[in-house]
């Protein structure tokens, strides 16, 4: 038997975590901006998270803000206004809100 959690020369296997129990292989994301979900063969796309800053001391309060962009926002040229209105303004799009 392999060590391995995956056998992969089991069509079949399953992923296992630590306590045995059975996870996806794959974890779909969304678009924080668009709330479009995000294909795994969307090979622009991009996650990142970005650091709170206090305001009164200008220090790093230690917590983080993850936000994924569609590769379709990143092709429009609209990635920078959608990192900046969800950190500054922490609401999704104005497109959806109507």
């Amino acid at each position: 038997r392999s060590p391995h959690l995956f056998d992969f020369k089991n069509p079949l296997a399953t992923m296992q975590n630590e306590n045995k129990e059975i996870v996806d292989l794959y974890i779909p994301r969304k678009c924080s901006w668009t709330n479009r979900l995000i294909e795994a063969k969307d090979k622009a796309s991009v996650q990142f998270a970005v650091g709170d800053i206090d305001p009164a001391s200008g220090l790093y309060t230690g917590d983080t803000k993850t936000i994924a962009i569609a590769g379709y926002v990143r092709h429009h040229s609209e990635s920078d206004m959608a990192v900046w209105h969800l950190h500054t303004k922490g609401t999704r799009s104005a497109a959806t809100q109507k």
